[in-house]
């Protein structure tokens, strides 16, 4: 596997509670990684600290071998706008954009000119099966399309690493498999490594590998070949 992000060793405490205690986990080009456990086994604590959301108190944080967990804020907050694509359980959209200008916002911030930033967003629509729908606004769309406008915005930027938090937890059985059948393909497709947490065993079973954690631990591994 050709490693994309890799986490040595992450320990994360919170006062006496122990969050992550001594995890390694590696992710790789075209590469989808479940993450699953419990309310308060760590798996977002795991996902945030591979992010750079979270800085762990011990261990090491490495993107195509560069260290970033020792990064000051400036550089890893670009790192995480350039480089890392986000998909969170209720899409967080702006509210007062169309769904064009929604997805064109990460390249808007690195000072990319609207027009073009909205030229690039639109030719994610027709691949994610949301053409027709680039002016309608976030309040005018059904939560699958949102989901999809919003894995448009996490892979506008063409991203090493897409960082999924339970993406399909606000939808319903077939949209959900709609969509993680969507967001593992279009992933792949692009050769971006996907990382994603979610409490669903039928989702997770979309991606090639499954890690269990409790407790701050790795507790079962499965390779598993994605539907």
């Amino acid at each position: 596997m050709n490693t994309v992000l890799a986490g040595h060793g992450l320990v994360k405490k919170y006062g006496s509670t122990t969050a992550l205690s001594g995890v390694d986990v590696e992710v790789g080009e075209r590469d989808s990684l479940a993450i699953m456990g419990p309310s308060g086994s760590g798996k977002s604590t795991l996902l945030h600290t591979l992010a750079g959301i979270v800085r762990p108190d011990d261990g090491q944080v490495l993107l195509r071998g560069e260290r970033i967990d020792k990064l000051g804020e400036n550089r890893l907050s670009a790192l995480r706008r350039k480089r890392f694509g986000f998909v969170f359980q209720f899409g967080q959209l702006l509210p007062e954009l169309p769904a064009e200008e929604n997805v064109a916002l990460p390249l808007m911030l690195e000072d990319m000119p609207r027009g073009r930033a909205v030229e690039r967003a639109r030719r994610w629509f027709a691949p994610l099966g949301i053409d027709g729908l680039e002016k309608r606004r976030p309040g005018q769309l059904s939560g699958g399309q949102a989901q999809r406008v919003a894995i448009a915005r996490a892979l506008v930027v063409e991203p090493d690493v897409v960082f999924a938090d339970e993406p399909t937890g606000a939808l319903d059985q077939t949209t959900s498999t709609e969509v993680v059948r969507l967001l593992t393909s279009v992933t792949r497709e692009q050769g971006a490594a996907l990382v994603m947490v979610t409490h669903d065993a039928d989702v997770a079973a979309h991606c090639d590998r499954i890690l269990q954690v409790r407790d701050g631990q790795i507790t079962h591994y499965t390779q598993y070949t994605a539907a």
